[in-house]
């Protein structure tokens, strides 16, 4: 059972509506296209139905669900478009191979200048495409620009998304520079794509467990003990190493 007191709830404009208890279950509600293959599960403390995404995955609702994943060095955003209750989250992690070939990480500055942000494909793909950024960026505004468009086929506005994050821990060794790297980049995407973040917690040495109460806004964060890294580390270092290699096959495949 989840310990709702050990969240802290990240700050911003959502309601602040009570849990409650009891497991008067309603029908779970119908999922947008192209989500059929994620699993729901209902929760009784929560009241709601929830899904959970899991690294390389993300997901879209226009419900009053929970949108749930465990992180280490990953990151998540949670996007919401306040107007039409549109919600989403990913999870994703960059890439380490072209850390180490392509010189130090790129900041703000290194980003084309804002993108419209279309259905299908964006100038900031068209500028990548060029060898502006990084691969290892290439594949973070992949995961970023999925979410996004997902969200405006949906029918969200992009002009009035809003972000929280969450991840990023540096839980993969003392040395490695993964979850740096992956708020780095989160930072300046959102930056200059003229998202606001309304909230974020990132770093530190504990891994997390997110809840995102779509409807609300609302982003719950547990800081798990150390101790339950191990299977975590596993996990995202079985999801880096899918994308290394991935990245070494074929480098422009993503797109």
């Amino acid at each position: 059972m989840i310990d709702h007191r050990a969240y802290k709830t990240l700050p911003g404009n959502g309601t602040e509506n009570q849990v409650t208890q009891g497991d008067a279950r309603p029908q779970c509600p119908p999922v947008l296209p192209g989500f059929e293959h994620m699993k729901r599960f209902w929760l009784p403390r929560y009241q709601r139905y929830a899904v959970k995404v899991r690294p390389g995955e993300h997901y879209v609702t226009s419900h009053d669900e929970l949108l749930m994943t465990t992180l280490g060095s990953c990151i998540t955003v949670c996007l919401r478009d306040p107007q039409t209750g549109l919600a989403g989250m990913n999870h994703f992690i960059l890439p380490e191979s072209s850390f180490h070939t392509e010189g130090s990480f790129p900041t703000e500055s290194s980003f084309p200048t804002k993108s419209s942000l279309l259905v299908g494909h964006s100038s900031c793909v068209q500028s990548m495409n060029a060898g502006i950024l990084s691969m290892s960026m290439r594949y973070g505004t992949f995961a970023m620009e999925t979410l996004i468009n997902d969200l405006l086929r949906a029918g969200a506005s992009k002009q009035r998304l809003e972000a929280k994050v969450t991840g990023g821990g540096q839980v993969l060794g003392r040395h490695s520079m993964v979850g740096k790297n992956n708020i780095r980049f989160i930072r300046a995407f959102l930056q200059t794509e003229e998202v606001p973040v309304l909230s974020e917690d990132t770093g530190g040495g504990q891994p997390r467990r997110v809840i995102y109460i779509a409807r609300e806004g609302r982003l719950l964060v547990r800081k798990l003990p150390v101790a339950s890294m191990n299977r975590l580390m596993r996990m995202e270092e079985g999801y880096q190493e899918s994308l290394n290699n991935s990245m070494d096959a074929a480098d422009a495949e993503l797109f």
